[in-house]
């Protein structure tokens, strides 16, 4: 197989465990529930809710469990802490050894979704900067410009001056982060990781190549023997 020249990533479960920052911003969550309601077990009801499949209403179910007011106002001001906290998480084992590997043929970047001072706090936290060129956080231009959109695959084409096969894609969830590098041309890379927010998705076909690790990568993609 060619090297490809650029290896671009998806961030939230292909790079770091999603789990392990949800965890930490309801903890930063539940110590301001603490000090401003002096209630506490907050983050504990919301990880049992999470865990339980819950998505969009966690910090209210969460608040009326712990018989607080369920107050839109107090929902949009925890929303904004979880966001801003400063994530205390890392990344996956082999991803630095990966990257390193991968950095001797191609470029690596990273293109991912999601409330953009989340995601830009996630980046700080992990130090991508030193290892991915261009990160792209879909946000800055808007909802509607996340996956499966095309614009920051493009973007990416135009920044690294390829296209087509030259590219790959890797990222978790089958059912948006293949569409448009799909579309475009390029390589893509399904990371099915047991326990990721995706991993029970069934999608034939999303990817080219689907692997639980990233550890067989730099291999995949003709980088290594």
């Amino acid at each position: 197989m060619t090297a490809p020249r650029i290896v671009v990533f998806d961030l939230d479960d292909t790079l770091f465990p999603e789990r392990a920052y949800v965890l930490s911003g309801l903890r930063a969550v539940a110590a301001h529930v603490r000090a401003r309601l002096g209630c506490s077990g907050f983050a504990e009801a919301a990880w049992t809710l999470y865990r339980a499949g819950v998505r969009g209403r966690i910090f209210d179910e969460a608040l009326a469990r712990l018989g607080l007011p369920v107050d839109p106002s107090l929902v949009a001001e925890l929303v904004a802490i979880y966001r801003d906290h400063r994530p205390a998480i890392a990344l996956f084992p082999e991803v630095g050894r990966v990257v390193r590997a991968l950095s001797r043929r191609a470029l690596t970047a990273i293109v991912s979704d999601g409330p953009l001072r989340a995601q830009e706090r996630k980046v700080e936290a992990l130090g991508l900067c030193a290892q991915f060129a261009p990160i792209l956080l879909t946000d800055r231009w808007g909802r509607a410009f996340w996956k499966p959109h095309e614009r920051a695959f493009r973007a990416i084409e135009a920044a690294c001056g390829c296209g087509g096969a030259a590219c790959v894609y890797v990222g978790d969830n089958p059912l948006k982060d293949f569409v448009a590098p799909r579309r475009l041309g390029w390589r893509t890379v399904r990371v099915r990781r047991a326990g990721g927010e995706h991993a029970g998705l069934e999608a034939p076909a999303a990817a080219d190549v689907e692997c639980t690790t990233l550890e067989a990568l730099p291999q995949l993609l003709g980088v290594e023997p």
